[in-house]
C-alpha cells in the first residue's frame, strides 16, 4: 500500500503536468499558480478544520522562505512545460535530488578535513556528474533553439525545487505539520500569481480551456497528500525512489497525447538522471533520515 500511495501520487502530479500543458495555450504561469494555490487554500482550510489541525505557527519566516523558493521552483517548472515536451520538463523538475547532492558535494569539498577526506565523496560526485550528463543527452535532441528558455527554466526549477525541499524538511524538524506546511505554501502560491498577473495582465477565460485550472489544484493537492500518505507509512528510501515513476509517466502521456518524439539518446539521458536521482536519494536518506515528501 505504501508504494501504490506513491505511485498514486507520481501519476496525479503527471497528470497535472497534462492540464497545465493545455491551460498554458489561454493562460500564462502566474495565472496558473493562482489558481493552483487558490484551489489548495480552500482544499487545507477545509482539510485542517476536519482534521483539528490548527493553522498558526510559531516559526513564519520558516514559512516564508519555503513558499519564496517553493513558489520560484512552482512558476518555473509550470512555464516549462508549456514551452518544452511534457516528459522533459518533469524530469528537469525531478532533478532536484541530484541538485542536493550537488550541494551536499560542495559542502564537502568547502568543510573537508583530514577526518573526512574528499575522496569520500566519490559516491556524491558520480551521482552529480551522471545527472548532469543526462541533461546534455536529453536537451541536445529533444529541444529546438527556440525552446532554450524553456530548459533553462525547467533547470531553475529543479534548483529551487532542491531549496524547497530543504526547508520543508527543516519544518519538519521544528514539528510543523504537512497541511499547514502546504496550506502556507499555497498562500504564497496565491499571492505571487496574484502579483504576477498585475504585472502581466490577466486572459479572459476561454471555454474548455478555463476547465483545466481547477483540476491542476486539485490534482496538485491530492498528489501531495498521497506521498505525504505513502512517507507516513512505508520505509523512506523505497517511497522516495519511487517518485521516479512520474517521468514514466509523464513520457507515455507525452507519446500518447502530445505526439512528442524523443530520439533515443534523448530516452537514454532520462534513464540516466532517473538513476543519478535514485542514487543521490539514497545518499540523501544517509544525510537526513524518514525525511518529509517533496512538494510540486
Amino acid at each position: 500500500m505504501q508504494a501504490l500511495w506513491m505511485v498514486m501520487g507520481a501519476f496525479l502530479f503527471a497528470t497535472m503536468g497534462v492540464c497545465i500543458k493545455y491551460a498554458s495555450a489561454d493562460f500564462n504561469s502566474f495565472e496558473i499558480v493562482f489558481y493552483r494555490g487558490l484551489v489548495g487554500v480552500i482544499f487545507l482550510i477545509g482539510l485542517t478544520r476536519s482534521r483539528g489541525v490548527s493553522l498558526r505557527t510559531t516559526v513564519p519566516m520558516m514559512h516564508l522562505w519555503r513558499s519564496v523558493v517553493g513558489v520560484t521552483a512552482l512558476s518555473s517548472w509550470f512555464y516549462s512545460i508549456g514551452k518544452l515536451p511534457l516528459a522533459t520538463a518533469m524530469t528537469l523538475n525531478y532533478m532536484s535530488s541530484v541538485w542536493i547532492a550537488a550541494f551536499l558535494l560542495g559542502g564537502a569539498v568547502i568543510l573537508q578535513n583530514r577526518q573526512t577526506p574528499i575522496r569520500q565523496q566519490g559516491p556524491l560526485f558520480i551521482a552529480v556528474i551522471s545527472g548532469f550528463i543526462g541533461v546534455a543527452m536529453m536537451l541536445r535532441p529533444s529541444f529546438t533553439p527556440d525552446q532554450m528558455g524553456g530548459a533553462l527554466t525547467g533547470l531553475i526549477s529543479g534548483i529551487f525545487s532542491a531549496f524547497a525541499y530543504l526547508q520543508v524538511a527543516a519544518l519538519s524538524k521544528a514539528g510543523e505539520p504537512e497541511s499547514r506546511t502546504v496550506f502556507y505554501f499555497s498562500c504564497g502560491a496565491v499571492l505571487v500569481g496574484a502579483l504576477g498577473m498585475t504585472m502581466v495582465g490577466v486572459n479572459p477565460w476561454h471555454w474548455p480551456s478555463a476547465v483545466w485550472l481547477f483540476p491542476i489544484g486539485m490534482l496538485a493537492v491530492l498528489g501531495q497528500l498521497c506521498m505525504t500518505r505513502a512517507y507516513a507509512s512505508g520505509h523512506t528510501l523505497v517511497v522516495a525512489n519511487l517518485q521516479y515513476s512520474g517521468i514514466v509517466f509523464a513520457g507515455i502521456y507525452s507519446l500518447t497525447i502530445f505526439g512528442d518524439q524523443l530520439p533515443f539518446i534523448g530516452w537514454a539521458g532520462m534513464g540516466l538522471i532517473i538513476a543519478s536521482g535514485i542514487t543521490a536519494t539514497v545518499l540523501r536518506e544517509r544525510a537526513v533520515p524518514n525525511a518529509p515528501a517533496e512538494d510540486h
